[in-house]
């Protein structure tokens, strides 16, 4: 728990104790659930806590405003963590598989986490009342397809925020008409020996 806090303080996230216990048990929840539904690929703890909880929360940052959509949140990653560490910020999680909301409702009311709510469509499908302030997604394919699904759930000025392995320079250069690149940010994730970077896109007419 306490590398947690530690590794946290690198994202300029001051954990509590309480959410650093909230963030064990929602894995622990995920390693009982995977025995049953096929939720994620990653069993192992030490894996768990870099590729899940901390690239998850390396995005924080880079949020901004109180509305943020989690597009194609699978288990609920980035969602959940980000959402325990911010709970004056609402959290809406999109994904098209029932089962992997059914888990992520459970999580929240387990940890009575009042700022998630989940919604069972596709990105493309969606039309929220409230557009968001953050679009992220850590699971979608192309850069560009992400933008064409989900830039219409993006807020005047808002922010689509894509979450890469390594440099995707090849998909930076078919950006869709109206949208353009705001900064590429190197992330630096404890313990992972692996490249990661955060594609920031606003509006061709938003200030950077």
């Amino acid at each position: 728990m306490h590398m947690l806090i530690e590794a946290a303080a690198k994202f300029g996230i001051s954990l509590s104790e309480a959410q650093a216990g909230q963030l064990i048990r929602l894995l622990d929840e995920l390693d009982d659930w995977n025995q049953r539904i096929n939720l994620t690929a990653i069993r192992e703890r030490s894996q768990q806590l870099t590729k899940h909880l901390l690239d998850s929360l390396s995005v924080q940052p880079f949020l901004q405003g109180e509305h943020i959509c989690d597009v194609g949140t699978g288990a609920g990653f980035p969602g959940i963590p980000l959402a325990i560490v911010n709970p004056e910020r609402q959290f809406t999680l999109v994904d098209s598989t029932a089962k992997k909301l059914k888990f992520i409702d459970h999580v929240s009311e387990l940890l009575q986490l009042t700022n998630i709510e989940t919604v069972h469509t596709r990105a493309e499908s969606f039309r929220p009342d409230t557009r968001f302030d953050v679009v992220l997604s850590r699971a979608v394919g192309p850069i560009a397809q992400f933008v064409s699904w989900a830039g219409h759930l993006c807020v005047g000025g808002g922010r689509l925020l894509a979450m890469k392995g390594r440099y995707p320079e090849d998909e930076l250069s078919k950006l869709p008409n109206g949208w353009k690149l705001a900064a590429v940010h190197r992330l630096e994730i404890p313990g992972l020996d692996e490249e990661r970077h955060l594609v920031e896109i606003c509006r061709s007419h938003d200030r950077l």
